[in-house]
């Protein structure tokens, strides 16, 4: 193969495996632009045979929507805040001292990891029960954080043990104290790693559903993923309302994404190369 040749195959590659990924954003969008009817059409035609322009207002005049929007946002925000402020203590210490039972406590840290929260909602719900916590948002936020904290974790673990010990020796000459250290020198200099990881969390939060639908009893306060469900039921099965705010919960995650996405590039590929 010529050199001419290669990179346009790598584009052409590229391009067909970009529009897989994008194909089903863009049938939820064509979708949310059809009429109901014309969603469950056989044989689905690709552009809408009727372009119904209204369903956006139609979902956003939904008074249910602020609520789920106004839940989404403040289990996810609420769940990051737990994890930043529950994962960097843990990680600096775990990273820059030696103490018994370091090794175990890391090593239960990630097996937390491993459970989904499908096999553990059963106890979930138990245990908030037991606490009365069920249908409340400190329920669901709880859940959510204790979920990403692992991954939080181990990545500013990593991220602190790169940094050189000479870096905290020379600001502990200059009579800099241990939490000044973190704040001031560490953690700018983890701040890939803390994006990585509030990014993560805040989209795993948002996007999560199983253990919402199993806590959260009043529509009011379910979250958009749970709340979606209302527009398709055994009664009323309205697609194109289903489609739309699909659509419109993408947006913020999207726009978040976006705006750090250097910072979590960074993050992930820190370390790669020595």
């Amino acid at each position: 193969m010529t050199k001419t040749r290669r990179p346009r195959l790598v584009a052409f590659t590229a391009a067909v495996v970009a529009l897989v990924f994008l194909a089903p954003y863009v049938v939820m969008v064509l979708d949310s632009l059809r009429t109901s009817t014309d969603v469950k059409t056989t044989p689905p035609s690709f552009l809408p045979r009727v372009w119904q322009w209204d369903t956006y207002a139609t979902v956003i005049g939904d008074g249910r929507f602020p609520h789920w929007l106004l839940t989404s946002l403040l289990v996810s925000l609420g769940a990051t805040a737990v994890v930043v402020v529950v994962a960097i203590p843990a990680a600096y210490m775990t990273a820059r001292h030696r103490f018994p039972g370091r090794g175990v406590f890391l090593l239960v840290v990630l097996v937390t990891q491993m459970f989904a929260p499908t096999s553990l909602v059963v106890g979930l719900y138990r245990q908030f029960f037991e606490l009365n916590m069920i249908n409340t948002y400190g329920a669901l936020i709880i859940t959510n954080a204790a979920f990403n904290l692992a991954f939080a974790i181990w990545i500013l673990h990593g991220f602190f043990s790169s940094i050189p010990l000479e870096v905290e020796e020379a600001a502990a000459l200059d009579g800099v104290g241990r939490v000044g250290m973190l704040r001031r020198i560490m953690l700018p200099l983890t701040l890939p790693g803390l994006v990585t990881a509030t990014i993560f969390t805040f989209i795993a939060a948002w996007n999560e559903y199983v253990v919402a639908l199993t806590l959260m009893i009043d529509d009011d306060k379910k979250p958009l993923t749970v709340g979606f469900r209302s527009y398709v039921t055994g009664y009323e099965q309205n697609w194109d309302q289903l489609f739309a705010a699909s659509v419109i919960a993408v947006v913020p995650v999207v726009i978040l994404f976006a705006v750090i996405e250097k910072h979590l590039v960074g993050g992930l590929t820190a370390g790669s190369v020595k």
